[in-house]
């Protein structure tokens, strides 16, 4: 088992220590924001990156990966928890540490089974559409936020587009002018030094001068007090009705936050070459999330832009986590009071610039020049989460990723093959030539397990393989073989087929056999009756190459 720490020595001691530093100036200014998001107070943004932080950073098996809820996860919380409690309440605030024990019962579960393949359900269209669904709702509530203009955030996102609009004849000229200056520094900053952190920058200064000329009492909106002290071990008390309620929004928390961390993890593993275990990561983020509910904070998953600042900075330890962990609680100890003049517009810039990316604009673009249907289910994604709510995209998501997969499951590659075994003709053409093997012989290869989907595709590519051989002038085809080297398994469909196919070949008088069978694939076509009495012969290459001779008939 990977020790705690795994990578770190003297030599690299001082370069982790000063990545902590730079890891604890970028995560204050986001999880202020990200904790807005929620509707929760600053504190919860902040008690996230102690405990949380530390037992993730102890246990995980990445050396690189940072655990602290995001932007789409903050407005997941917002959006699942709105409807049930009032923003900023103490009940609030119990359902989403609630929400959080629940991702970490859930990890702990994915975990123990060795489930995390499931997150391979969230396709790249489907993580672009969902989190860019997300991310535009957030951009609205910064937006009114950057403008001085009050909205419902925990409203639907036409009631906030809307609240946008007609609130923008109150918008504060002081905030603007914050929010601008703000949104210039972090993007000409971050091209010029990319080293240095312009969030931590954009937030001092904007509080300093908040607080020298006295904007807050001119209209502009600040922190406030945030409360002081560590975090306190604590369980959220609730009726047993709401737990159940929170399953769904804690699934879709959990099974985007696991695609998304295994994803991230596995990268710079291979990058730096390390390894990573998916299900000690897994453990990690349930671990992590535990914490999180019980230390009043709400879901973590893992950070792909601190991890990539954390990349660029040379770290390659969890160091800078528990560096993190520590200056966060010093803060809290002895620091809160230079918090409460934070801007909020600043505050809206800094989030709206990070979550600039999370849009998918790019990839939406990459999508259409590649993909059109990939593009297709990316933006149904994008507009359900959008428009009809956060629980009903990651369901729509799963729809679409097994709709997504039954299309292409169901169009499997069907060639025929030269007498070297290569393909010379896909039967899934629309004008195919009618190649043959060898005179009389036509091999078909069928490159997918035959089942359900594909059943009837297979059966009708047989016989347009047979019939273009016919009309294309080859002479008649004796022998079809089929090549079963790709052939995994076969259901009860896919053998009704064969069968229908061996029932038309013998009133076409024409041999069936197969080729390169796979041991299990071979006992399902005995116990389906395929093989044996039911088959003329059974072939291989050696045997395909005679059929090809002048004895062929």
């Amino acid at each position: 088992m990977q020790k705690p720490l795994a990578g770190l020595s003297r030599r690299n001691l001082v370069r982790e220590l000063t990545a902590g530093v730079t890891l604890l100036a970028i995560a204050i200014p986001l999880n202020i924001g990200y904790a807005q998001i929620a509707g929760l107070p600053p504190t919860a943004g902040l008690y996230a990156l102690i405990l949380p932080t530390v037992v993730y950073a102890l246990v995980v098996s990445s050396r690189q990966v940072v655990a602290s809820p995001d932007a789409a996860a903050a407005a997941l919380v917002a959006s699942s928890i709105g409807g049930l409690a009032v923003a900023g309440s103490a009940d609030y605030a119990s359902l989403a540490m609630a929400q959080a024990i629940l991702c970490g019962v859930m990890f702990l579960a994915l975990a123990a089974f060795r489930l995390g393949f499931l997150a391979n359900f969230l396709s790249k269209p489907i993580l672009v559409g969902f989190v860019g669904g997300l991310a535009l709702d957030i951009l609205v509530s910064q937006v009114a936020k950057m403008l001085g203009i009050s909205i419902d955030s925990g409203g639907e996102f036409v009631d906030k587009v809307v609240g946008l609009v007609t609130g923008l004849g109150s918008a504060s000229l002081i905030s603007l002018a914050i929010s601008a200056v703000s949104v210039a520094i972090l993007l000409v900053g971050r091209r010029v030094l990319s080293a240095v952190p312009w969030a931590l920058v954009v937030l001092v200064l904007a509080t300093v001068i908040v607080a020298i000329a006295d904007l807050g009492d001119a209209g502009v909106a600040v922190l406030g007090e945030v409360p002081a002290g560590p975090p306190v071990l604590t369980w959220p008390v609730i009726d047993w009705s709401m737990w159940l309620v929170l399953v769904p929004s804690a699934m879709a928390l959990t099974l985007v936050a696991t695609g998304e961390g295994l994803l991230v993890s596995r990268a710079y593993g291979e990058k730096r070459g390390y390894p990573t275990n998916p299900n000690r990561d897994l453990l990690a983020f349930g671990l992590g999330n535990l914490a999180a509910g019980a230390s009043a904070s709400f879901a973590v998953g893992s950070s792909t832009s601190r991890t990539a600042a954390m990349d660029q900075a040379g770290s390659r330890t969890q160091l800078p986590s528990l560096v993190l962990a520590a200056g966060t609680l010093l803060l809290l100890l002895f620091g809160t009071a230079l918090l409460a003049d934070i801007p909020s517009p600043a505050i809206g810039a800094i989030v709206a610039v990070a979550i600039l990316p999370l849009l998918g604009i790019r990839e939406f673009i990459a999508l259409w020049r590649v993909d059109r249907f990939e593009f297709l289910v990316g933006a149904t994604c994008f507009l359900v989460t959008l428009f009809v709510g956060a629980i009903p995209g990651i369901l729509v998501s799963f729809v679409l990723a097994l709709v997504n997969l039954a299309k292409r499951a169901a169009n499997p590659a069907i060639d025929v093959l030269e007498s070297t075994g290569e393909p010379t003709e896909s039967l899934l053409e629309e004008a195919p030539s009618g190649a043959v093997t060898a005179p009389g012989v036509v091999v078909i290869r069928l490159a997918a397990p035959l089942f359900f989907a594909n059943s009837s595709v297979f059966a009708d590519a047989v016989k347009r393989a047979v019939r273009n051989a016919d009309a294309a002038g080859h002479g008649p085809v004796r022998h079809v073989v089929v090549d079963m080297e790709a052939v995994t398994d076969i259901d009860v469909t896919g053998a009704e087929s064969f069968e229908a196919v061996l029932a038309w070949l013998t009133r076409e008088r024409i041999d069936l056999g197969f080729s390169r069978v796979r041991p299990g694939a071979r006992a399902r076509l005995v116990g389906l009756g395929l093989l044996g009495d039911r088959a003329v012969y059974e072939t291989n290459r050696a045997a395909i190459a005679a059929l090809a001779g002048p004895s062929a008939d």
